[in-house]
């Protein structure tokens, strides 16, 4: 059975590119180089939708520049997911997540980064390297304020057992 790959197509025409990561338009309350979004579906939801089914893959082929950005916010889900506890409350989480989402990362191309195979990223242009770092920047914030949607949905007491059931898999043996 094969991986679920992203429904958006980058069209070279519309959307920007740093190297071969499209920055695709967000439905987001951060502010950032993001374009909004024209549908209330966007890359974030589907990463969100798709995390599950695709945590299971040891494998992903890459059939769009959309995918690398679905992979990156698959990775990003799970390490945030790393970081809550069963006995989690809401207002913990989210302190939690908002520290990680503004921490220091790696992005595609630097050291330190686990899938700098799969990402093509210019860094002789300072100027690209930072709108990808400020793009992913937001788009982590606001992939981690729809997760604590999604997770304290039923209860702000303890987040959803079976989103925490998923804190041991590892989407293709990576993390963030």
């Amino acid at each position: 059975m094969p991986a679920y790959h992203s429904t958006f197509a980058a069209d070279p025409q519309h959307d920007r590119f740093v190297g071969n990561v499209a920055l695709l338009p967000l439905n987001t309350r951060y502010r950032g180089p993001a374009y909004q979004a024209n549908t209330d579906y966007d890359i974030i939801d589907e990463s969100l939708d798709l995390f599950r089914a695709n945590s299971f893959f040891r494998n992903f082929e890459i059939k769009s520049p959309a995918d690398r950005i679905l992979i990156y916010g698959i990775l990003f889900v799970n390490d945030c997911l790393a970081h809550l506890r069963s006995t989690t409350s809401y207002n913990e989480a989210l302190k939690a997540l908002t520290n990680l989402a503004l921490d220091d990362f790696a992005i595609p191309g630097t050291p330190g980064f686990p899938l700098n195979n799969v990402y093509q990223v210019p860094l002789q242009n300072h100027a690209d390297v930072e709108l990808l770092k400020s793009y992913i920047q937001q788009f982590r914030q606001e992939l981690a304020m729809r997760l604590l949607e999604r997770i304290y949905r039923d209860s702000k007491e303890a987040p959803s057992k079976f989103w925490l059931a998923f804190t041991r898999r590892r989407f293709m043996n990576k993390s963030l």
